[in-house]
Order: structure tokens, then C-alpha cells, then sequence
């Protein structure tokens, strides 16, 4: 559906931004008074990351007058194989000030206003407030969660987008005018079962890919120009190079914008998404143990059997010596639980920590009541113990 504009053409443009957006201005459908409201218009953006990277880019690009970053984390080197805004001299820099940067270089007429700090629910409604329309480029549940709760309560669009390997999907949020997140998945997924982009992986260019789509979106939300992604999910497949629109409709019975909405403030949403199963969660109860405790086990000769519940081509890049790979979803369904050895303490460890506590509470279920798993995973192990080891 057609939507009227966002925001007023408050703003006027100056003989150089004439010049900078005459592209935009020749379009029939945007003209100055298009560009007047992009340049009126204040977008925030969740996420300095993957997606955040080229819907940042752009959105200054296209002329947005102010643009708000908020984000906690620093750039990584990992980072740069898909977060086009950042650059090798910006590793170890906060991610929102480099990319403050970047959009200076971009656009130096785009105010840029940095929350350099983790969204929550102390601060995600304040910060909200001063902005006409949110970009989420989030990648966990709990956050996107907020968000979408957020901008409902205080009656805001959003473009939401979401990646994984060689998938992606995009559509804009609005409860006043359509669904909101809630109302195409009314609760997440159990904990576990969707790995995450620093589990799974995701192809670089797959950002650019839906990015694009968010800004593209953004713009068309903001001018009140085409059909903006209301009511409807995109779906891409990279390998395919396919895209399928599917319509979401509002769920009458939805928890936030429903009529009779039983969710009218903020609420736990770590406990709502859950980090991990309530069955791991116990499991792990005095059966963890650090990578350098595993450290001094394997120097003391402990009678042990380290198993590495990753996917082999995690273990292709970094391993703790002496470990044996049975993959999560092999212990998890019980195919590979003979081959746990009782003899021995099982210790698991994946990455981070979580995907070896679902492994334990399955071995503790199979009779293997001494198993216990690394805490921090082998990340941790090259962190704390061998810091040649690379990390991923």
C-alpha cells in the first residue's frame, strides 16, 4: 500500500546540495521535495554492523539530514569481511565513531549523533524518541524483540532486515498502518535451534544485498513515494538469486499491537528469547569449568575425553589439541552418544559456551552425570591460554 510521508519538506537545500543530489531531484517521483524530506528527516540506525554498514552508507549517501548510530562494540577483524564502513585502521576502535567517520567522508551535510552504548530497556525508549524512523540491523532475537516492542509502543515505523549464510529477508514494521514483528513471529525460535552469523556464517556481500533493500525502503517511507514493504516480507536467496514477496497480516490476536495487547511496556527480553534451554541452563549448574582450569587438567594428565561440538568447518580453522569433533546435532538427536566414552569425564566446548551446554544437558540425560563443558568455549581457550591460535 501507498503511505503518505513521513515527515514534513521542512529543510530547504543549498546551491551545493542542489548539485550533490541533482540525480535524486530529476526523478519525477522525488524532486526537492523528496530530497527537502530526506534532508528533514532523522533515522536511527541499531547496529553498526553487517547491515548497518551499508544502510549507514547510503542512507547518508542519499541525503538523510540527521543519522543516529547506536552500538556498543568494537570493530573486530572479522568484522571486515562484511562491515564495509569500517577499514583496518579502525580495528579496536568503538564501531559507532568509525562509522561516524565514514559517513562524514560520505556526506559531510549528514549530522550524525553517536550513542556509543548498548540498547536496553533503561535507554531504547529515550533514544527512540528522538528519531522519526529505526533501521534495525540487529542479529540477536532479544534485541530485535525490543525493538520492534519499542516502536510500537511509541507508534514508530522500522525497517527490519536479517541475514544468515546465503539467505535474507527485509520488510518494514508499522503498527498504526500494518503487522509488526511480532505479528510474523509471535515468539522466537527455541534457544539453539537458529545459529547465529558468528556460528554459521554469512556471505559478505549478502549485507549489501538486504542493506540496500532497508535503505531503499527507508527513502520510500520517508518521501511517501511507491510501495513501501507494509504487510509484506522479501525474501532473497543469494545462491537461488531469487526473491519472493510473501504477505503478513496483522494478527488480531498479537501480544503488542493487537486490540487486545497484553504486552504494554518493555519486558525481559533475555528471558523472553532465551540464551539457552531451561534443560542446558541447569545442566550447567557446578559442571563448568574455565579454558585455563581445562588448561591444567590436560597438564595434569586427567583421565579426560574433549569433545568439539562445532561444525567441521569451524574446526578446519582452530581446534584445542587433543580434541575429538562430534558436532552438537549429533548428540543433541542421540546418533553420537555411544561414542561419548564412560571411562572418562567428557568436557565439552564449542565456541562461545552455548552450543556445548545443550551437548552436556543431552550426555547428562544419557547417564554421563561427571560431563562438563568450557565456558567461553575455544574462543576462550585462545583468549586465555594459546593466543597464537587464530580466532574467528
Amino acid at each position: 500500500m501507498s503511505l503518505p510521508p513521513l515527515v514534513e519538506p521542512t529543510a530547504d537545500l543549498s546551491v551545493d546540495e542542489v548539485q550533490r543530489y541533482s540525480r535524486h531531484l530529476i526523478i519525477p517521483d522525488v524532486r526537492k521535495d523528496g530530497q527537502r524530506r530526506l534532508k528533514t528527516a532523522k533515522v536511527l540506525c541499531v547496529g553498526a554492523g553487517g547491515l548497518g554498514s551499508p544502510a549507514l552508507m547510503y542512507l547518508a549517501a542519499a541525503g538523510v539530514g540527521t543519522l543516529g548510530i547506536v552500538d556498543f562494540d568494537i570493530v573486530d577483524e572479522s568484522n571486515l569481511q562484511r562491515q564495509i564502513i569500517h577499514g583496518q585502521s579502525d580495528v579496536n576502535r568503538p564501531k559507532a565513531e568509525s562509522a561516524a567517520d565514514s559517513i562524514k567522508e560520505i556526506n559531510p551535510n549528514t549530522e550524525v549523533v553517536i550513542h556509543n552504548e548498548a540498547l536496553t530497556n533503561d535507554n531504547v525508549m529515550d533514544i527512540f524518541a528522538g528519531y522519526d524512523l529505526i533501521v534495525d540491523g540487529t542479529d540477536n532475537f532479544a534485541t530485535r524483540y525490543m525493538v520492534n516492542d519499542a516502536a510500537v509502543l511509541l507508534n514508530k515505523p522500522y525497517v527490519w532486515g536479517s541475514i544468515f549464510r546465503f539467505d535474507g529477508q527485509a520488510s518494514v514494521f508499522w503498527a498504526e498502518h500494518g503487522p509488526c514483528y511480532r505479528c510474523l513471529y509471535p515468539e522466537p525460535p527455541p534457544p539453539g535451534m537458529v545459529p547465529s552469523c558468528a556460528e554459521g556464517g554469512v556471505l559478505g556481500v549478502l549485507c549489501a544485498s538486504i542493506g540496500s533493500i532497508q535503505v531503499n525502503e527507508a527513502i520510500k517511507v520517508i518521501t511517501g513515494i511507491g510501495e513501501p514493504l507494509v504487510g509484506s516480507l522479501m525474501v532473497y536467496d543469494g545462491l537461488e538469486m531469487e526473491y519472493r514477496k510473501i504477505k503478513v497480516r496483522k494478527d488480531p490476536n498479537c501480544a503488542v499491537c493487537g486490540p487486545n495487547a497484553t504486552v504494554t511496556e518493555l519486558i525481559d527480553y533475555d528471558d523472553f528469547c532465551g540464551a539457552v534451554t531451561e534443560e542446558a541452563s541447569k545442566a550447567v549448574e557446578n559442571s563448568t569449568i574455565t579454558a585455563a582450569e581445562l588448561n591444567d587438567w590436560i597438564k595434569e594428565g586427567r583421565n579426560i575425553e574433549l569433545i568439539d561440538v562445532r561444525e567441521p568447518a569451524e574446526w578446519d580453522i582452530v581446534r584445542i589439541p587433543g580434541a575429538k569433533l562430534i558436532p552438537k546435532g549429533n548428540i543433541i538427536s542421540g546418533a553420537a552418544l555411544d561414542q561419548l566414552p564412560q571411562d572418562k569425564q567428557v568436557v565439552f566446548y564449542c565456541k562461545g559456551g552455548v552450543r556445548s551446554a545443550e551437548a552436556l544437558a543431552a550426555a547428562k540425560n544419557a547417564g554421563l552425570s561427571n560431563s562438563v563443558h568450557v565456558q567461553g568455549g575455544v574462543m576462550a581457550w585462545v583468549n586465555q591460554v594459546d593466543p597464537s591460535l587464530p580466532s574467528y
